[in-house]
């Protein structure tokens, strides 16, 4: 068992049982598992049912009501490319295709179509993965029809033991495959084949990565992609999941008789584990490449995986694990934001490698420049903590930052998306993971921490930062770099091992955030918006506040807020310090409180406050978990009335995003995004990625002064809370953080910047990169006006034209991978339409495809769509709809834009009627309005010729 997975599983996957409802007997069995020997094993959660049939087929079951009326299904299938021959390199994963195309009860695409219909979206919902060592499906089901779900399980059983694999639609899945396989190429991808092999030098994981060989899945003969699933498919090696609004007994009845009947061949393959051998040497992998857009620093100590066991002392372990890693993230997150940062971003901690190694391992991403700086910083930082370990002090903040995120996992159990679980049990199924309830894990972990002390902890590190089974890995731009070579990134390492450190130096401040409370404002207005169940209040200096309370997370409390104005209100010359101005005032902090005081401060709280000032309106984002709402509203006060310049956090930042996007532009994917966003906005300097120059104009005192202008009126916002709270008790609070704070009432709006597309038919074909890839970016734009009911019909044209060139371009003519079309209509700056299709493809497929979707345009125009096409969307549409109306963060959105715009609340439920109504006819005359060819802005990337 790998023991750090278990605790990085059991912190993002939890179980349903809330606190409030766990019984006392269940509590009562729980204490008794927390007072047994380290030598027990750990207790399975009793909300979840695990099995095992005759032939091997592991099952699990569990009841769980988020979202309302879905199962959640898996089929997780322990084995992957690493289990290929020679001869079928990319077969493991082209086997997953062929699941979605013809098998014992689903005919070539309908599959797809059947499952389209009852509102299942290919792609976001219906999708599934392969990787080195399993191959996981993964299927939501709505429950309200017993025939639909009777029709899920068929689904499952052909995938476990029914697929076809027709001549006909393997040859056709080639492209598709091939297709997928180009989205991978460039400059990452032809490093990674120089460095993999040196990272798992003599293992068969150099030489299996998923994707395989192109010339395999082009020309692989039938047999031989039939027989990696009649080789492995099989059901010992097989599990089921079920996750959601069902019965466990009628679920576990119909688990029995699908797939009891399923049967292992008589003479099985051995499904062998494979290692990564260990080495004394060093190992350095230094890779070039002109197209890379950023410069990585690696260094990787492999070691072997831990034994199986699952007792209590493993938890235990992996609790301490956790402890180490979230220090030394701490610390180089610390040095991250030093006035002369080594790295953008760097990160340090114990996981896992493959399936029999771990690691321990350190990453970096630098500038150009900064190779050598930056492998030394991470270095250096490894081997203090080698040498003088932690403090107590980040120890005792470490535990409470671990003990919050654990109660926090544990309120939110009956809370937590059906989905999660799903892959919880498929993760446990896959490394033999105990499955633990959050109770426990919490309980276990606040007991624990009074016995794990700062010296258990601080005696990982010798044992992990070691000479031997050691890799260095850097990749980044071609360029000269004389002082980067194998020897130099040795006698570096060498270096740091003999250099005169100090030890960390653990400084925080004793103060409060705010030492005072300021004096109360108070609630001038109130008024109640019964349709949506929201509390509208005006308090005394103007700030409007709109409240929703909710018990959809058990935790959480989502704020925003918003302000016309932004930086469209500063002339081009101050566009750069406008634009920066929050990010500036986020990075130095509040008061007297640098971001790194901050962050120690907030250990053991869930609470984050985030300033903005965009192109049209500056404002704040923000959650916290209700216990720490207080100390919420106490940042957005400081943020208003005491922002912080700090000197030395500006040059960091400055530095960092320096070094961020400064070969960007090597990347044809970026560069042909920044031509295409330039080449929408007639090429205005105020959008695409910063250059260089322009961050180089910021200027920290007039940036300052206009975050401070954005922010001077707290009359003109108005704040949105919306998760598990109460208005009477959160009224206190507004008053004394929100109606406190100084107003000069002033009047403003944003300004229009004249920020408009090209007008008529536009071409543009831009040549970059060497790799065999095209992206085609087709828009209709133009002015529109704008109504709820012609956003919606345009929107849902989108839909309907994604799902029928999915049909068309991906699986009739095999020529891309994905393909998307979405439409919208917008009314700031001015009233306007966007309708746009994309998709990735090979160059010499271009022009016919291109001309395939225009084709299929014109179609739509000429005859319309069926009634299968607004079946398909609507259906979808309805459970995106239900689901979202019970999450938080749809309604903050939601009541943000109606404010906003100024919409009629009163219309907020019309989205259902809008979906009853929408006829096939509004799709077509939709079309014929909006998609014309003298409102088509059409670019393309080619390779370079």
């Amino acid at each position: 068992m790998k023991t750090h997975n278990l605790m990085k599983k059991t912190l993002l996957a939890v179980v349903i049982c809330a606190l409030a409802f766990v019984t006392f007997a269940q509590e009562k069995d729980i204490k008794g598992q927390l007072d047994k020997p380290l030598t027990s094993p750990i207790p399975m959660d009793p909300n979840v049912r695990v099995g095992k049939l005759e032939n091997g087929l592991t099952y699990y079951i569990r009841k769980n009501d988020k979202p309302e009326d879905k199962i959640e299904f898996r089929l997780a299938v322990n084995a992957g490319s690493i289990l290929e021959n020679e001869d079928q390199k990319g077969l493991a994963h082209f086997v997953e295709h062929m699941a979605f195309n013809g098998s014992k009860n689903f005919q070539k695409n309908e599959l797809v179509n059947y499952l389209q219909s009852i509102g299942v979206e290919f792609g976001a919902d219906l999708n599934a993965y392969t990787s080195f060592d399993e191959t996981v499906y993964m299927l939501p089901i709505p429950t309200g029809d017993p025939e639909v779900l009777d029709q899920g399980l068929k689904v499952l059983e052909d995938w476990a033991g029914g697929l076809e694999f027709s001549p006909e639609e393997i040859d056709k899945e080639r492209g598709v495959v091939i297709e997928e396989w180009r989205l991978g190429q460039g400059a990452d991808q032809r490093m990674r084949d120089k460095w993999f092999p040196i990272m798992f030098k003599d293992s068969r994981y150099a030489e299996r990565l998923p994707i395989g060989e192109k010339e395999i899945i082009e020309n692989a003969d039938y047999e031989t992609i039939k027989s990696f699933y009649k080789t492995w498919y099989r059901p010992n090696l097989m599990a089921i999941v079920a996750v959601g609004d069902l019965d466990p007994d009628a679920m576990e009845k119909e688990i029995k008789t699908r797939f009891g009947k399923l049967k292992n061949p008589k003479k099985p393959q051995e499904r062998k584990v494979f290692d990564v051998p260990s080495h004394e040497d060093t190992y350095v992998a230094i890779e070039q490449d002109k197209e890379a857009s950023f410069t990585m620093v690696r260094v990787v100590y492999k070691m072997d995986d831990e034994d199986g066991s699952k007792e209590l002392k493993d938890l235990r372990k992996s609790l301490t694990y956790s402890l180490f890693n979230n220090m030394i993230n701490q610390r180089l997150n610390e040095l991250r934001q030093s006035a002369t940062p080594p790295f953008v971003f760097g990160s340090t901690g114990y996981g896992s490698l493959v399936r029999t190694k771990n690691n321990y391992s350190s990453f970096a991403m630098v500038g150009e420049d900064g190779i050598m700086n930056g492998l030394e910083a991470l270095v250096t930082e490894n081997e203090r903590v080698k040498r003088f370990g932690f403090t107590e002090g980040e120890l005792k903040r470490a535990k409470a930052r671990l003990l919050n995120s654990l109660e926090q996992e544990m309120k939110e159990q009956d809370k937590t998306e059906s989905g999660r679980l799903a892959m919880e049990y498929v993760n446990s199924f896959l490394e033999t993971d105990p499955i633990i309830s959050p109770y426990f894990t919490y309980e276990f972990a606040k007991k624990q921490f009074e016995s794990i002390k700062v010296a258990e902890i601080n005696a990982y590190a010798p044992k992990w930062i070691k000479d031997s089974d050691r890799v260095v890995v850097i990749t980044g731009p071609e360029r000269d770099n004389p002082d980067v070579t194998k020897e130099s990134v040795l006698a570096t390492l060498k270096d740091v091992g003999s250099m005169e450190l100090e030890p960390y130096a653990d400084e925080m401040s004793d103060s409060e955030l705010l030492a005072e409370k300021p004096k109360k404002g108070s609630v001038a207005s109130e008024k109640v918006i019964e349709n949506v169940d929201i509390t509208e209040l005006t308090l005394s200096n103007g700030v409007k506040v709109v409240l929703k309370a909710t018990d959809y997370k058990n935790d959480e409390i989502l704020m925003s807020a918003s302000s016309d104005g932004g930086h469209s209100l500063y002339d081009d010359d101050n566009y750069e310090n406008a634009t920066y101005s929050s990010s500036i005032v986020s990075e130095s902090g509040v008061a007297d409180f640098s971001k790194t005081d901050l962050d120690k401060l907030f250990a053991g709280k869930t609470v984050r406050v985030s300033p903005f000032v965009g192109t049209y309106s500056e404002g704040f984002s923000g959650s916290a978990a209700p216990k720490d709402l207080e100390t919420m509203m106490q940042m957005i006060y400081l943020y208003f009335t005491s922002p912080r310049k700090d000197a030395a956090s500006f040059e960091s930042f400055k530095t960092r995003n320096t070094m961020l996007y400064g070969n960007l532009m090597s990347n044809p994917a970026y560069y042909f995004q920044n031509e295409m966003i330039k080449i929408l906005s007639q090429y205005n300097k105020r959008v695409g990625f910063p250059t260089a120059e322009e961050l180089a104009k910021i200027d920290l005192d007039k940036s300052f002064a206009i975050y401070k202008e954005r922010f001077a009126d707290p009359a003109n916002f108005t704040f949105f809370f919306v998760g598990n709270f109460k208005v009477e008790e959160i009224k206190p609070l507004l008053e004394t953080y929100l109606a406190s704070i100084p107003s000069v009432k002033r009047e403003e709006t944003w300004k229009d910047l004249g920020i408009r597309p090209p007008k008529g038919k536009y071409t543009k074909v831009i040549n970059k990169g060497t790799d065999p890839k095209s992206q085609v970016s087709i828009n209709y734009k133009g002015e529109a006006d704008y109504s709820k009911e012609e956003n919606y019909i345009l929107s849902s044209l989108g839909e309907v034209v994604t799902n029928r060139l999915i049909d068309l371009i991906r699986e009739e003519k095999s020529g891309v991978y994905g393909v998307g079309a979405n439409g919208y209509i917008s009314e700031r700056p001015y009233e306007n339409y966007t309708f746009s299709i994309s998709f990735p493809c090979g160059p010499e497929n271009m022009e016919e495809l291109k001309q395939a979707v225009y084709d299929e345009i014109e179609l739509i125009k000429k005859e319309g769509v069926t009634e299968e096409d607004l079946k398909e969307i609507k259906e979808s549409q309805k459970i995106n709809r239900k689901e979202s109306l019970k999450e938080n963060r749809y309604w903050l959105n939601s009541l943000s834009s109606y404010y906003s715009y100024n919409r009629d609340l009163a219309d907020f439920y019309e989205y259902e009627k809008l979906i009853e109504e929408l006829k096939p006819k509004d799709l077509q005359e939709a079309a014929k309005k909006y998609l014309v060819k003298g409102n088509l802005i059409e670019i393309v990337l080619m390779p370079e010729e």
